[in-house]
């Protein structure tokens, strides 16, 4: 059987073999030519039956290769005959079958199989004519799901007849497809059928009907096929074909191995337009080569990018073209897919939320903390996945904004500023210039960000995520530090011991300035009280002395486990999609699910050892870090009132970053390779962002935007694919299942998880910094960047075969590769500088 690949059935009859592709001799192709010929030809026949279709053709044919009445007759009953299916088994079966086999002998006692449909060369029963209607092995045939709606069957009969002198051959092609009854081995409708039978003394009929059962496999011949009228349209179908054949010679390669399929097929339209040799993808699979080259995967002929020329011209479009996408916005999130997106990304957000929280707590003196992040994360997401132009974005802090408010904070403490109101003001500066940007649609400059660009910017934010991660990690040796003094012959001399002195010193010192008698019955408490626990120390006041005070054992070392473990696990389910192992269905679900089993099953790991690992800490109060602020921030009080017109100044520096995070974020987003179907808002999105502004600076909550790290994630974590394949055909990327629910779902968790402290408290950070590392290896490795950089330590021989590496010369790639790399660490050493202040000016 063929469903763009060949299967056979193995030599023991007992299942079908692995797809492979048809290796064909290619003589079998110039004697299929000469049977369609010479051969009978019907085409829009007219027929309702099989048996009305093999009367038509025994009576259709040449009148020199008319065939004698009997020998119609007889194999009109030949082909009538009821064909012998081999049975697409599932594993049950075959695990029950493997039961009863003792029983295979038929022995008294044991089950009896059902009859056979037809017998066998050497059975005596004799064989059923075809059944008019399908019969129930057809309908619960298990490959059926593997077809394609709308799919039809093609016929192809071939063998050996003792009482022909000459081959009869004939192609038959039906007006409309109709079901044939019992003929198929899946019930479906059938449109085309080729006949060959002939003597014995030929041995080529089976390599000849393979022939043309490739042939009706091929998109392009079945094209001619269906729109032949004459028997040459259909000559010259197969002459189409052998000019693109490709031959092996003999010698070179073994007919008996069969040909994997290929991960990547070539579409028909690209077929008969480009050269075949340029139709490799790229390493990653994001792009393709033509594509590529011509800048693909920007939206730079896409209309968001042109100007009208008109006030706000661009954001009335960017309106229009998504207020018709509303709806489905919410209906197209009815997935079980959607579920593990929010589950994935709610608990990337809160690990991002809590840690930008606590570095802004440290560099702001608690003005603004986590619970602020919290509510601002919770706020700002919720309102631009509502209203924006791209709900796929997930707003977030970000790295260079902190340092603009650590550079800002340390300025108003410097001079005597009130911190949170000289913020407010530069917050609103920043909302009016980017209104106006989008009133002027200063978003069409980003038709001229290049993959250079994109690819550098993306590989910075990539790195910093895993960077933090591995840092946040190796500062856990500073909060559980490591005993790298401990001697195992020294054990008897460690210890730990409470003393409490401190507690009755003030009491001698007081009876000593009052110049009491001493009194003989107080003596002094011993400095190590047995059965004292290390809590019950510390609540009496006591301090601890000892080497081995402040020594966890194994906290350090299980996190690293749950860390990389946790890592692992997540790219191990993420690669289980196309695994060998379980139905498809299994595998994608735990590939949808990758993240959250992960992350439960390393929480499993650390709950059964019960070690005091650093847990996921969550606000349980609703009010400010710092007691001396309030939720509402005034513009006029503590700063003079020259402040609102200097602070523009700082603003402009901000405008720009947000402008260039927001947008460098959104065309990465807005790829041509996620076959998005609803259109991007640029200008919708940055006037959100930029009314937002106003709201954070007024409550003295963090600014926030599009974060490309987790909108990456949050993307990928929506790919669709499509649901039915043919075996050895790898499931098609139809797009990403573009709606608003998940987003919001995410920030509405966001914004309850204050009162799901009980709960989040038994997560273990490592595990979320796993997640993070993820996260950034999963960015990392879906850029052209790291492909290339791969090939500065490969040799030419063994390096993959890149579509750009045909058209580009390997030197040139190498300068290309490195240039970017300068520029990027040029990028690390700013942002981890006081000049981080420029850092857009330099993206």
């Amino acid at each position: 059987r063929w469903m763009k690949f060949e299967e056979k059935v193995e030599d023991g009859g007992e299942r079908w073999s692995t797809p492979h592709v048809p290796a064909l001799p290619l003589h079998s192709l110039f004697q299929l030519r000469t049977c369609l010929q010479k051969g009978t030809m019907l085409l829009d026949l007219d027929a309702t039956s099989f048996k009305e279709i093999i009367d038509k053709a025994l009576s259709g044919q040449p009148e020199e290769a008319e065939l004698q009445p009997a020998l119609r007759q007889r194999l009109a009953a030949l082909l009538l005959l009821q064909p012998q299916h081999q049975p697409t088994k599932s594993l049950l079966q075959l695990l029950a079958e493997l039961g009863l086999s003792p029983c295979r002998g038929r022995k008294p006692g044991c089950p009896t199989k059902h009859p056979p449909t037809a017998s066998s060369p050497g059975q005596s029963e004799p064989r059923t004519q075809i059944s008019k209607t399908p019969l129930k092995e057809q309908l619960r045939n298990r490959f059926k799901k593997k077809v394609l709606p709308g799919a039809e069957a093609a016929h192809v009969a071939v063998g050996e007849v003792e009482f022909l002198e000459k081959p009869f051959a004939a192609f038959i092609r039906l007006r409309c497809a109709v079901s044939l009854g019992s003929l198929a081995e899946v019930s479906l409708p059938s449109r085309f059928l080729f006949i060959l039978l002939g003597p014995p003394k030929v041995k080529a009929y089976h390599e000849v009907g393979r022939a043309m059962a490739t042939l009706l496999t091929d998109e392009l011949f079945q094209r001619a096929a269906r729109q032949a009228e004459h028997r040459e349209d259909l000559i010259a179908g197969i002459e189409a074909f052998l000019d693109e054949l490709i031959v092996l010679p003999p010698g070179k390669w073994d007919l008996s191995t069969r040909i994997p399929p290929p991960s990547h097929l070539s579409s028909p339209c690209r077929r008969t337009t480009v050269d075949p040799l340029d139709q490799q993808p790229h390493g990653n699979g994001d792009m393709t080569a033509a594509g590529d080259r011509a800048s693909a995967g920007h939206p730079h002929s896409g209309e968001e990018l042109e100007r009208t020329g008109r006030l706000f011209g661009g954001l009335l479009r960017d309106i229009q073209r998504k207020a018709p996408w509303y709806g489905s916005d919410f209906s197209d999130a009815l997935h079980p897919q959607c579920l593990s997106a929010v589950l994935y990304i709610y608990l990337a957000t809160v690990t991002n939320a809590i840690t930008f929280g606590g570095m802004l707590g440290d560099a702001t003196a608690n003005m603004q903390g986590v619970l602020e992040s919290f509510l601002g994360t919770a706020f700002a997401g919720f309102i631009f996945c509502l209203f924006s132009g791209q709900p796929l974005t997930i707003l977030s802090s970000t790295g260079p904004v902190l340092v603009f408010e650590r550079l800002l904070f340390s300025f108003s403490q410097d001079h005597s500023l009130d911190y949170l109101e000289f913020r407010l003001w530069i917050g609103l500066w920043v909302a009016f210039f980017g209104v106006v940007l989008v009133a002027t649609e200063a978003s069409h400059l980003v038709r001229y960000f290049t993959r250079f660009t994109e690819e550098g910017f993306c590989a910075l934010i990539s790195l910093i995520f895993i960077y933090d991660s591995l840092k946040k990690m190796l500062s856990l040796a500073d909060a559980f530090p490591i005993n790298w003094q401990y001697r195992l012959d020294n054990i008897t001399s460690y210890s730990c011991t409470c003393n409490l002195r401190r507690l009755f010193n003030p009491i001698f010192t007081c009876l000593t300035t009052l110049h009491y008698p001493p009194l003989p019955s107080i003596q002094t408490p011993p400095a190590t009280p047995e059965g004292l626990s290390r809590t019950q120390c510390l609540d009496q006041g006591g301090h601890l002395l000892g080497t081995s005070c402040q020594y966890v054992p194994d906290v350090t070392l299980i996190s690293f486990l749950l860390f990389g473990g946790t890592f692992l696990f997540c790219t191990a389910l993420k690669c289980f999609r196309s695994s060998r192992y379980f139905p498809v269905g299994v595998r994608k679900l735990v590939s949808d699910f990758a993240v959250i089993l992960a992350i439960l099953a390393s929480c499993s790991v650390d709950a059964v050892l019960g070690l005091e690992t650093p847990k996921l800490l969550v606000p349980s109060e609703l009010k400010p870090t710092n007691p001396a602020r309030g939720w509402i921030i005034f513009p006029f009080g503590a700063n003079p009132w020259w402040v609102c017109l200097v602070s523009a100044v700082p603003a402009v520096l901000v405008t720009i970053l947000i402008f260039m995070d927001q947008q460098i974020t959104a065309v990465i987003l807005n790829r041509r390779e996620y076959k998005l179907q609803k259109g991007a808002g640029f200008h919708l999105d940055l006037l959100c962002v930029s009314l937002l502004m106003v709201v954070t600076s007024v409550t003295g909550l963090p600014w926030y935007v599009s974060a490309t790290v987790i909108s990456l994630a949050h993307m990928e974590s929506l790919r669709k694919e499509s649901a039915t394949s043919a075996p050895g055909e790898h499931p098609k990327f139809l797009g990403i299942r573009e709606q608003r629910l998940t987003g919001l779902a995410v920030f509405i968790l966001m914004g309850v998880s204050i009162f799901m402290a009980p709960v989040l408290k038994h997560i273990p950070m490592p595990v979320l910094y796993g997640v993070f590392l993820h996260m950034g290896v999963t960015a990392l490795n879906s850029i052209q960047l790291t492909d290339r950089v791969r090939l500065l330590l490969m040799p030419a021989k063994h390096q993959p075969d890149l579509a750009y590496l045909r058209h580009v010369p390997l030197r040139r790639v190498h300068l290309f590769t490195i240039i970017q790399l300068l520029c990027l660490a040029l990028l690390w050493v700013l942002k981890s500088t006081t000049a981080a202040i420029i850092f857009p000016v330099m993206v």
